[in-house]
């Protein structure tokens, strides 16, 4: 399949770098930054979920409302809406949409965050109602038929759903770095997202994934999504000095941050901070252009590791995931409009390029050989002798056979 792009949708221009704290919903930059993302190539845009954030689902339908192509990948929290509502206005959302709706897992990471909204429940506890939630979405989307429920987390008597998908189904994506996440997304995932990691521990990663999918049976497996922050220029020199300015701002701005941008200094519960964290240990630079010390100064809050460099040592460090079996590749950069169109401008057509590149060689090379001529065996004349003169014995042997040759 080819590789698929995923941004993120930023209701306003507050970053990182410049927080705007308190800053509303900026129709005005919503729509232009949605359409800017469909016009240079992006397939999808991820709305993500906090306990004090906007209503994915809302932003969802104003997207898809201003766009012709890109995707929007709602996500949710399963402790935040009952299924049977979930399914009813992920498939409504669908059909506004024309078959343009993905909706992204978040069994949530983080305790307090998940107290915040009246959930209480372990983080096993939560990967397992995430398992039933899905289980009840994919039921509800395809039953033709009312049905009961009687699950450890849900339950409930005779729903019946006249709101399908558009094609019959949506595709359910889950994240994490923890075995439960591997176990969840391989057995039920269409799609399963990790943060940026070097590249042998993606490729361990992916193969937990494949394995809890064979192990359930699958024919299929999840697709893989990777998540990076590049920083790029045209040469190395510039998005390197690009990159510690950046970094500088990281730092500087840590303390006056707020909602999402607030300074986290305790040590992150979720696996894949602690794992980001850990790798930060080795080296600030790994494999072609993997860099840590973004991690290290945000506390590894969310995905939040770069790729650094020209635009091809990027295209190339992205290629590299491809070659692995990433599939679709999530980047956001820290000035997320300006990024976007950059990265459009560049990056994605580099990556599609070198992803086309081996298979157009392919079929150049089958054509070339299909093309050719296929030898074959032509038969020797007949060879005839010219009888002797009756008064003079043969003194010379009969002529030889001319020599086989193949048509050319």
């Amino acid at each position: 399949m080819p590789t698929e792009f995923i941004s993120i949708t930023f209701p306003n221009a507050s970053t990182e770098l410049n927080p705007l704290p308190g800053a509303g919903v900026d129709t005005e930059f919503l729509i232009r930054y949605a359409r800017n993302l469909d016009d240079y190539g992006f397939n999808y845009t991820l709305i993500p979920y906090g306990s004090s954030g906007f209503d994915p689902f809302t932003l969802g339908a104003t997207i898809a409302a201003v766009t012709k192509n890109i995707k929007v990948v709602i996500a949710l929290r399963p402790n935040t809406l009952y299924p049977t509502v979930a399914a009813k206005a992920l498939a409504t959302l669908d059909q506004l949409s024309k078959g343009r709706v993905v909706v992204h897992f978040i069994a949530g990471g983080n305790d307090a965050e998940q107290a915040r909204e009246g959930d209480f429940l372990t983080k096993e506890e939560r990967y397992e109602r995430q398992d039933e939630y899905i289980r009840i979405l994919r039921r509800a989307w395809a039953s033709p038929e009312p049905f009961d429920w009687s699950g450890k987390y849900y339950t409930f008597k005779d729903f019946s759903n006249s709101v399908r998908p558009t094609n019959g189904h949506i595709d359910v994506s889950v994240g994490g770095s923890s075995e439960a996440a591997y176990r969840t997304g391989g057995q039920l995932a269409d799609i399963f997202g990790l943060w940026g990691e070097p590249l042998k521990e993606t490729k361990e990663q992916i193969d937990k994934i494949y394995h809890y999918a064979a192990e359930a049976g699958r024919k299929d497996r999840p697709r893989i999504w990777v998540t990076f922050r590049p920083i790029v220029a045209e040469t190395e020199e510039l998005a390197w000095a690009k990159a510690h300015r950046t970094l500088d701002a990281l730092k500087a701005g840590a303390p006056k941050g707020t909602g999402l941008n607030a300074p986290v200094t305790a040590a992150p519960q979720n696996v894949g901070s602690q794992r980001l964290l850990e790798i930060a240990k080795r080296g600030d630079v790994q494999d072609r252009a993997l860099w840590y010390p973004t991690v290290t100064a945000t506390n590894a809050r969310g995905a939040s590791t770069a790729l650094v460099g020209s635009y091809q040592t990027v295209i190339d460090s992205l290629l590299d995931y491809v070659d692995l079996g990433a599939e679709l590749i999530s980047i956001r950069g820290y000035d997320t409009l300006n990024d976007a169109v950059e990265y459009g401008r560049y990056i994605l057509p580099g990556v599609r390029a070198g992803v086309a590149a081996p298979a157009e060689a392919a079929t150049t090379e089958a054509s070339a050989a299909e093309a050719a001529p296929v030898a074959t065996e032509t038969s020797a004349p007949a060879v005839t002798e010219t009888p002797a003169p009756a008064e003079a014995p043969a003194t010379e042997a009969p002529a030889a056979a001319p020599a086989v040759t193949a048509s050319a």
